[in-house]
């Protein structure tokens, strides 16, 4: 017996919220990456030092997506 809440399985909803869930939280994240560099005053090469560091783990989780995407998987 498969439950389901507006014709949506239990699956089906733990993966919006996972994509989107997720994807709202990175982009939070960078939000606070950018307040960073502007408060540390750290230039426009400082400012893409900060984004690269910072933001390459969340790039494992949007390679993920689009390569799910391409496979159609």
């Amino acid at each position: 017996m498969e439950i389901t809440i507006f014709g949506y399985t239990e699956g089906q909803i733990a993966q919006f919220g996972l994509t989107f869930g997720v994807g709202a939280f990175i982009l939070y994240m960078m939000f606070i990456v950018l307040n960073l560099a502007r408060e540390s005053k750290a230039g426009k090469f400082g400012t893409f030092i900060i984004f690269l560091v910072l933001s390459f783990g969340m790039l494992g989780f949007v390679a993920k997506n689009i390569i799910k995407w391409v496979l159609g998987i």
